[in-house]
């Protein structure tokens, strides 16, 4: 008897400790009329922040596998940023599924959301832009790259921009935004060897086997001009004033490219004078008619 009395007397305990905790967790904390949030709706927040702190770190390491140690410290820059993003949307629909009144708060940040978000839009597209230039590495440091008709050899690679040198030793800013909305030339993404050439006319009338010969000649005497692959002269058309030929040949750094290119160009100028080929200047032939 005394056995199940103690029984009943723990069951009762047990019960009343449960109704305490149960009470305790439907405690409600009033922020304001709209909005009022209770003990037991606070701890699943708390958990579905912490669960979805877990998650982000695991992509974090699984995007950031295969980058550089350099550019891992960029992305985790991007990383602080979007993560306090993804709390404040975890945070307002774990709200939102636990019953809390949150209309209020979406209404009254509406139209501040909306005005910030089109001043930081292009912002957002330059850092995204920067995001995707660091996973899928399409340019590094020392590529040439021509972007909107511009070249220039990439020195730095920034969240929002990208800093490049030109050839005149200026500095050029580029959006990283602009990546995605332009054609992006890489000139060293196979590397560094390059295919360039010059194109020059000649008289009708010329000896054009001597053309190709001194063609040739000018590349294969140059000391920037490669010898694999040979330089070849291409025979491209019959224009109205003269025979156009393009001379082709590579070299080990076309972001200088226009230094052997002039070379070239004023040898081709000496030795077709030394052998009497003429360079012509469009001509054209004017009639006129006399009324009477």
């Amino acid at each position: 008897m005394t056995q199940g009395l103690s029984d009943i007397e723990e069951k009762i305990t047990d019960s009343s400790a449960w109704e305490s905790v149960k009470n305790f967790l439907s405690l409600h904390i009033d922020f304001s009329k709209e909005i009022s949030i209770s003990i037991l709706d606070m701890l699943i927040v708390v958990t579905a922040i912490v669960i979805t702190t877990f998650i982000l770190k695991a992509l974090l390491r699984v995007i950031t596998k295969n980058l550089p140690e350099a550019d891992k410290g960029k992305f985790n820059v991007v990383y602080g940023y979007f993560r306090w993003l993804i709390y404040i949307i975890i945070l307002l629909i774990t709200l939102h599924s636990v019953g809390v009144n949150v209309t209020a708060v979406f209404a009254a940040s509406a139209a501040l959301l909306i005005g910030v978000g089109l001043a930081l839009q292009t912002l957002f597209q330059d850092i995204i832009s920067g995001v995707f230039i660091l996973i899928d590495q399409s340019v590094h440091v020392g590529d040439i790259i021509e972007l909107e008709g511009k070249v220039g050899r990439v020195e730095e690679i920034k969240l929002r921009t990208t800093r490049a040198v030109t050839i005149d030793n200026k500095v050029l800013v580029i959006p990283n935004h602009l990546y995605l909305t332009n054609s992006l030339y890489n000139w060293t993404q196979n590397g560094t060897l390059t295919r360039e050439s010059v194109d020059v006319g000649v008289a009708y009338g010329s000896d054009v086997q001597l053309v190709k010969k001194l063609l040739l000649q000018t590349a294969s005497t140059h000391p920037d001009v490669i010898s694999e692959p040979e330089p070849i002269v291409l025979f491209r058309d019959f224009g109205d004033s003269a025979l156009n030929f393009r001379l082709v040949f590579t070299l080990n750094d076309s972001f200088k490219a226009s230094f052997p290119k002039s070379d070239i160009r004023f040898e081709i100028d000496r030795l077709f004078r030394e052998n009497n080929i003429t360079i012509p200047f469009p001509q054209r032939d004017v009639h006129i008619i006399e009324k009477k």
